[in-house]
């Protein structure tokens, strides 16, 4: 599991829902701290949007428990909700209010004086790019500008906890980057999980990494242990002269290292470490020790999307 460091802001304790006999989710359990922003991955129908409602107070939960900022979301849950910002995998958007109407209501029910409130929806404004919208209607905004709206109301109150279901989804690539510098730069004092199909982001933006499959947690990680799960990570592939190819594939066989070298062509060599050891010292020094003339030493490229795909389908 991956280390929380600093106080727990968002609390998931056998977090459970069943509908009649199936079970939406079965005992999700974890923390995060403030400064440490969670991705909550999984393949639709794993439970991630259940337990981010239960997170919430949206949904109730059939056993355990959730608190956001120390308040438990069923018992206490207007002090909960003080501290939480959510964005929802629908955003809550009146059709027939403007982008200005729409954030002067949310401040009104936050209970924000004017004051306050001029200056919250001005910031959240700013954050996320919504001034050539102010007037329109929801109903008029594409799908990326809803969506920024959506997050502009998440963030309006500037909560210390924030849930996110695809807080990217339908923006375009720049938008894209956008948001994901904004949820960065919000990282260093607020706890943030965030759900995304889009595993570029997780190295993007996130320092952590829980997986859900068919309700239940299957990894609680770093994106960067996470990878060393793929059984390629650190296999390198080594190009040169076929000369100096078989006197290094002569040396390396059988090494301690070494768990498997393959030739499959007279000028390709790749390398299976032994528990994931990085070789390339072993075949750099190796090579100017025996002058080979290599063109390349290189690790084979693990992607999340790998690791993910992996898992999921192993665990179902």
């Amino acid at each position: 599991m991956a280390e929380a460091d600093g106080q727990p802001m968002i609390e998931a304790s056998g977090l459970s829902k069943f509908y009649g006999d199936f079970a939406a989710t079965t005992d999700v359990t974890f923390s995060v701290p403030s400064g440490q922003v969670c991705a909550f991955l999984g393949p639709n129908g794993a439970g991630k949007s259940t337990t981010m409602k239960m997170l919430t107070g949206f949904l109730s939960a059939t056993a355990g428990t959730a608190c956001i900022n120390g308040h438990d979301v069923f018992e206490e849950p207007r002090a909960a909700r003080t501290s939480l910002g959510y964005l929802p995998e629908v955003g809550p958007l009146y059709q027939e209010m403007t982008v200005r109407e729409f954030l002067s209501f949310i401040a009104r029910i936050r209970s924000m004086d004017s004051s306050v409130s001029v200056h919250c929806i001005h910031r959240a404004v700013e954050s996320c790019n919504l001034h050539s919208v102010m007037g329109q209607t929801m109903d008029t905004l594409s799908k990326g500008f809803r969506q920024r709206v959506g997050l502009a109301q998440a963030i309006l109150h500037d909560p210390s906890c924030l849930i996110m279901d695809e807080p990217t989804d339908g923006l375009d690539p720049n938008q894209k980057d956008e948001v994901r510098s904004f949820i960065a730069s919000m990282a260093q004092d607020k706890a943030i999980i965030l759900s995304t199909h889009i595993l570029e982001e997780v190295s993007a933006m996130c320092n952590r990494v829980i997986i859900i499959n068919r309700g239940r947690m299957l990894v609680d990680e770093r994106p960067d242990d996470l990878l060393k799960r793929h059984p390629r990570y650190n296999c390198l592939s080594v190009t040169g002269e076929s000369d100096a190819i078989g006197q290094l594939a002569d040396a390396l066989n059988g090494g301690d290292n070494v768990l498997k070298v393959e030739r499959s062509e007279p000028n390709l060599l790749t390398l299976e470490p032994r528990d994931q050891v990085d070789l390339r010292p072993v075949v750099l020094s190796m090579a100017s020790e025996k002058n080979l003339k290599l063109d390349a030493v290189e690790r084979e490229e693990v992607r999340l999307e790998d690791v993910f795909r992996a898992l999921t389908q192993r665990a179902a």
